[in-house]
């Protein structure tokens, strides 16, 4: 099967989208973007070895790739408009193009991102997802906008991605964990959602915002850095979930959820006059200064690939 033979029959039938002009079939795809909006672009890639394990299910593989591409755009507060696939393949395996079509079929729906457009190569496993959105001029929501006295908050609950993860890598065999936490746990580093609804909704009312990818230390960071104050987080606070305490315990939960990457929620700061999303939680507050304190000491830790 060919280059252009493998997208005309895995690919080509996740164009469809309500602002695409023009699809999969020529030099480049059109979109149209709604009038009074600007177009917001992100990129992100997944490669064996690294972002997942090699032998992980190919429906996951494809499903996690576009869930963390859209994280970006939740964490923007964009609206999906549609996506790019370039991926490097070592070998044509249809049992293994099904299942990874059946994924990305799944994450196009749940998260409204057509495939537009792409790129197929051989080479070792590896993809790239360029994700666009649109969001109202000058709503976009960016790191850079945390104040003195703002709420930092996170939606649902952290840690259970990179728990997820050492199972997988066969790390937690000694514990007894119920098959339902186990299922659980698996699913949210192999099906992770992405909270666009939330990111929409935060547009007017949080001063900025992140998703958590490399872990919450390491991107509480980043929003301080940007804002140029100081985030304060009691970790006490932090929302874990019961199928991760029941199996870990609290203490090793809350490590996880402090340095863990991949969870894609949101971290946010909001003004306190705005009241907290459902299911979202305030962990902390903004002060003048620099840095990360959590539960009195300055930190920094999480994820990052040259180190």
């Amino acid at each position: 099967m060919s280059e252009f033979d493998i997208i005309t029959h895995y690919f080509s039938s996740l164009g469809a989208g309500e602002n695409v002009r023009l699809s999969v079939g020529d030099d480049a795809a059109a979109l149209r973007v709604d009038d009074g909006f600007e177009l917001l672009v992100s990129t992100d890639t997944s490669a064996a070895g690294v972002h997942f394990p090699e032998d992980l299910f190919p429906e996951d593989i494809a499903y996690k790739a576009v869930a963390a591409a859209a994280s970006d755009l939740a964490a923007m507060g964009a609206s999906p408009l549609g996506m790019t696939l370039a991926i490097s393949l070592p070998e044509h395996d249809s049992l293994w193009l099904h299942g990874f079509s059946q994924g990305l079929a799944s994450a196009s729906r749940d998260f409204n991102l057509p495939l537009i457009g792409g790129d197929t190569t051989r080479g070792l496993l590896s993809m790239t997802l360029t994700v666009m959105g649109q969001c109202p001029e000058g709503q976009k929501l960016l790191r850079s906008g945390a104040r003195p006295t703002d709420l930092v908050c996170v939606s649902g609950s952290l840690g259970d991605s990179t728990f997820g993860l050492s199972m997988l890598q066969g790390n937690e065999r000694g514990l007894d964990i119920d098959f339902e936490d186990q299922e659980y746990l698996l699913s949210r580093f192999s099906r992770p959602a992405s909270r666009i609804e939330l990111g929409e909704r935060l547009r007017a009312q949080a001063t900025s915002c992140i998703d958590i990818s490399d872990g919450l230390l390491a991107d509480a960071t980043h929003i301080a850095n940007a804002s140029g104050c100081k985030l304060v987080i009691d970790s006490a606070l932090i929302p874990l979930s019961t199928e991760l305490v029941a199996s870990v315990g609290r203490a090793r939960a809350i490590e996880l959820a402090l340095t863990g990457g991949e969870d894609f929620e949101l971290l946010f700061t909001l003004p306190e006059s705005v009241s907290v999303p459902d299911h979202c939680t305030v962990i902390g507050f903004a002060e003048a200064g620099e840095g990360v304190l959590c539960d009195g000491v300055l930190k920094r830790g999480g994820y990052d690939h040259f180190h």
